[in-house]
């Protein structure tokens, strides 16, 4: 059940985040084609309204298609026409006037010859693989000579479209942070135990949760002083002098040494004081945690770089595995969990490497100061780049997560 509600939380961050795209492209008059959560191939899919909507087999992400998100251009149709056109001359002859105003950058003209070649793909007898690619390359030089096509947008526009998406992350980090404050949030430690390990020289000796620890071979102190006095006891024969149902009861054992971090360790955990903040002071308190985990991973992002920080990458089943720790601990840690995410995917695709949003609104930053739209070949050399980084980024995080899950 935990799995499962993680995995729901995941996917509700993909689902705010692209819904953030899609509204507003509806918002802008730029009508999103098809909006899904993950990636195809699809699960399930239905269209209402023209937009078609689906849920993808591949859990990585997610994406809205808008119309004519570059300029287009005579090869658009290459690739996507060859087939057709070695399998009927009739697309050929159709297809010849439109990537010649396409060349001449004559838009008007290639719109108005895009009927035509609707028809010769209709009405030729195709095999279905070629049919599909003319209809698919048709579809999208549709789309980008489209008075709802993205390049057309002015720059604001574009931009408002593709920051909503990490936007709507930010600001769900930033509410979900001041609703944990608002239930309450650990300030320190109390004296009595609220979890006793089992099979621990704490259960052995006989602590019980709802027990409050007063002294550690007499030494009566605070709590930190009194878990100090068990991690450096060595190992040697302890005394514990507990509170139980208004007594005074007094256990003995010995603290274990745990391989991991090379203390002592009796086996019990000591509970929490909470303290709760109002909206106004809880809002304030999120922002300003979400200002230092932003610090956090911007300066994790830059060991990456210089390769001292591999370790701290993680990948959706790291993400998973954590978002199900923190379910198990309560709500408000899941929530907190689930807030952290939610800001590191929106810093993320903030980063300017296309296809990543930041790559696409430094690109829309430089087309407006120069004037002009780049070219689709340059989107592709960059995306390629991009996408090689994020790829490395997620095998980086894959490899880490199998390394903890084998407990290396």
């Amino acid at each position: 059940m935990n799995l499962a509600v993680a995995i729901g939380g995941l996917a509700f961050l993909i689902l705010i985040h692209e819904a953030g795209h899609f509204f507003v492209a509806l918002a802008v008059k730029m009508r999103p084609r098809r909006f899904f959560i993950f990636f195809p191939p699809a699960l399930v899919k239905w269209k209402r309204n023209g937009i078609e909507y689906g849920i993808g087999s591949i859990p990585l992400g997610g994406y809205v298609k808008i119309p004519g998100m570059h300029k287009p251009a005579a090869g658009d149709l290459d690739v996507h026409l060859e087939p057709a056109r070695k399998e009927s001359p009739s697309v050929a002859e159709a297809a010849d006037p439109v990537e010649q105003a396409l060349a001449g950058e004559r838009l008007g003209e290639a719109r108005d010859a895009m009927p035509a070649l609707h028809r010769a793909i209709a009405s030729s007898e195709l095999s279905e693989p070629a049919r599909k690619a003319a209809e698919r390359g048709v579809a999208d030089v549709d789309d980008a000579l489209s008075p709802e096509a993205y390049w057309r947008a002015p720059a604001r526009n574009r931009i408002a479209v593709i920051a909503a998406g990490p936007g709507v992350n930010l600001v769900f980090a930033i509410v979900a942070l001041a609703v944990v404050f608002m239930i309450g949030v650990p300030t320190e430690a109390t004296r009595t135990v609220e979890e006793v390990t089992p099979n621990s020289p704490a259960a052995a000796m006989g602590l019980r949760p709802g027990d409050t620890l007063l002294a550690v071979d007499g030494e009566a102190g605070d709590q930190p002083e009194l878990a100090e006095a068990v991690r450096e006891s060595d190992g040697r024969p302890l005394t514990l002098t507990v509170e139980r149902g208004g007594e005074e009861v007094t256990l003995e054992g010995a603290a274990r040494r745990d391989p991991e971090d090379d203390v002592y360790r009796l086996g019990f955990a000591f509970g929490l004081r909470y303290e709760s903040y109002g909206p106004l002071e809880a809002t304030g308190l999120a922002f300003e945690t979400t200002w230092e985990v932003t610090k956090a991973i911007g300066s994790s992002l830059g060991r990456i770089v210089t390769g001292s920080g591999r370790d701290e990458v993680a990948s959706v089943v790291g993400i998973t595995a954590v978002s199900q720790e923190s379910l198990e601990a309560g709500f408000r840690y899941y929530l907190q969990v689930l807030a952290f995410i939610s800001l590191s995917l929106a810093l993320l695709n903030l980063l300017p490497l296309l296809p990543l949003d930041g790559g696409h609104i430094a690109f829309s930053l430089i087309e407006r100061i120069r004037g002009r739209a780049i070219p689709r070949a340059a989107y592709e050399r960059f995306s390629a780049i991009g996408i090689a980084a994020v790829l490395l980024l997620f095998f980086i995080g894959l490899s880490n997560d199998i390394d903890r899950l084998r407990g290396g």
